[in-house]
């Protein structure tokens, strides 16, 4: 931690690619900081078969991101690297930021972030897996939204294996697929790519996926290019970008039931989208079947919604995530039920003035480097350069954005916390030059005070 008695000190939860950048940012900018990992090293949920049990990794992943949407601002992706990269591949590359930015000893491996609570002074005390307790003035939770299974409960009871998508690491382990009856349920970007890994002919017996809707499979390439590389002018309305983006899709891919799947109740865009290079091809060459949403489970016989019924051996549930933060007793600074958890810019929390959410968002194309966007406005704010506005101005810019953002999405925890990277961008640059504005009226002091140090320094 730095000696710095003037700045806030900063509890950073997580050393993923959101808690690295935003560890770099304040370091850059002399706030002082711990960054605590529970594992033994960085890269959270791409950290394969990652010890402290967070990675969503399989072995075959490759991001569906391309490398031109994904990298830091000032630490370009190597150049030799292919268009969409291998989960080791971007495993290596948080290493090597890290390690650019001179970071490794500011993080604490090993350690866990137990408990985070809010003290009558408005600090925090922090209980770490190391039992010590230390006190902050500000926490910045950067654990990630891809951790916490959501498994469904299904009526019945199942004679064969189910499991998460997040136990999945390869076509045989945890559980041998060769010859199995295998179910994936849910179209995401997880369960295509598991199921048209499963379904080549040499591997399960049979391949269904049972989804309670049709989705738009995007494709990866467009034009012999990445897809995301493709942007659509930022002067172009947002109402009629969106239109032609979907006659775009409509146009080049036509009807889903052209490969043997159903067709989504929904226009394209009204999901968050799901692509697969892959998965097309082997729905319209039949090697994958689709039924609905699952109803009953006896024996090894699932029975779905339309009264129809199959025998399986494992069911594969790619079914999402819980947006979870264990370390918070308060139900104020967790989500409510249905995975909402409303924040000024997807940050902040009207009211609560030391506490900053870090990539907590499905942003489209990329979520890899959003933190790093959002850090800017974080620094700003921590060493006067910024203010937030009252929290009702608050509350009422969050209602507003999220109907700008999610008005579009068919109603779902998957949809909750949607953003368009451009336009956000865009959006938190402008924020923070309204929030100089504000900061200036207020002589620049520092909103946060420095409290927690200079305390736990008269105490020794």
């Amino acid at each position: 931690m730095s000696a710095s008695t003037t700045l806030p000190t900063v509890c950073v939860i997580g050393a993923g690619p959101s808690g690295i950048t935003t560890a770099k940012r304040l370091k850059q900018h002399g706030i002082p900081f711990d960054c605590f990992e529970a594992s033994d090293e960085v890269g959270g949920n791409w950290y394969y078969r990652n010890p402290n049990g967070m990675s969503a990794c399989y072995q075959s992943l490759h991001i569906d991101t391309s490398k031109w949407r994904l990298a830091f601002e000032d630490f370009p992706v190597p150049a030799d690297w292919p268009d969409f990269p291998h989960h080791s591949q971007l495993h290596q590359y948080f290493i090597d930021y890290v390690d650019h930015f001179g970071l490794r000893d500011d993080i604490e491996f090993n350690t866990k972030v137990e408990r985070a609570e809010r003290r009558p002074d408005g600090t925090w005390t922090v209980t770490l897996s190391t039992g010590e307790t230390r006190r902050y003035d500000v926490v910045a939770v950067c654990n990630g939204h891809h951790w916490d299974p959501r498994t469904p409960d299904y009526p019945g009871r199942f004679a064969g294996q189910l499991i998460h998508s997040h136990a999945y690491n390869d076509p045989f382990d945890p559980i041998d697929m060769r010859g199995k009856r295998v179910i994936v349920v849910g179209m995401g970007n997880s369960g295509l790519d598991i199921a048209s890994e499963l379904s080549q002919r040499f591997l399960a017996e049979r391949l269904t996926v049972s989804a309670r809707r049709g989705v738009w499979v995007l494709p990866k390439y467009v034009n012999g290019m990445a897809g995301d590389k493709t942007v659509v002018p930022h002067w172009i309305p947002r109402k009629l970008s969106l239109a032609l983006t979907r006659r775009f899709v409509r146009k080049n891919l036509g009807d889903m039931s052209n490969y043997g799947l159903p067709e989504p109740d929904h226009q394209p865009f009204e999901a968050h989208p799901s692509a697969s290079g892959e998965f097309l091809g082997r729905a319209g060459s039949g090697d994958i079947d689709f039924k609905p949403a699952i109803a009953e489970l006896d024996g090894h016989t699932v029975r779905f919604v339309d009264g129809t019924e199959i025998e399986a051996d494992v069911i594969v549930c790619a079914t999402g995530y819980h947006i979870s933060f264990p370390f918070f007793d308060e139900p104020a600074l967790v989500p409510d039920e249905k995975n909402r958890l409303p924040l000024y810019k997807r940050m902040f929390q009207p009211g609560i003035d030391n506490l900053v959410y870090m990539g907590l968002a499905q942003p489209m194309p990329t979520l890899v480097n959003f933190a790093e966007q959002q850090s800017k406005l974080l620094a700003a704010y921590l060493t006067g350069q910024y203010r937030l506005p009252t929290p009702s101005e608050m509350s009422d810019t969050i209602s507003a954005e999220e109907q700008k953002y999610l008005g579009r999405y068919y109603d779902s925890p998957r949809h909750t916390i949607q953003v368009e990277f451009d336009p956000y961008v865009r959006d938190i640059g402008k924020e923070i030059e309204r929030g100089r504005k504000r900061a200036a009226a207020q002589g620049f002091s520092v909103p946060v005070p420095a409290r927690a140090n200079a305390e736990q320094a008269a105490a020794v």
